[in-house]
């Protein structure tokens, strides 16, 4: 590494937790699921039906870590979710 160089810690996307995920019920509207998790980072454009909720954390020193939640609608309304959210945010 170059000496003088300061690094940070770089996080980007939206924060998931699996208390907030616990939130969601089966029927809630796009605006009552963007209550709880925040709107996603990235509008999908190509498909009303899945929104993404991506984070990535890079440490000054070490590996990044990357979460994915996919959100899936079906007319409009909260149907399930997939993804796992990451154990622990080092950004808290």
């Amino acid at each position: 590494s170059f000496p003088g160089v300061y690094k940070i810690h770089v996080q980007q996307g939206n924060i998931v937790t699996q208390e907030m995920l616990d939130e969601l019920r089966t029927g809630m509207t796009k605006r009552q699921v963007h209550f709880v998790l925040g709107t996603p980072i990235a509008k999908n454009i190509f498909s009303h039906d899945y929104e993404s909720y991506i984070y990535t954390y890079l440490p000054a020193e070490g590996e990044a870590t990357k979460q994915v939640i996919n959100v899936y609608y079906q007319n409009g309304q909260y149907t399930h979710h997939e993804g796992q959210p990451i154990e622990e945010h080092p950004a808290y």
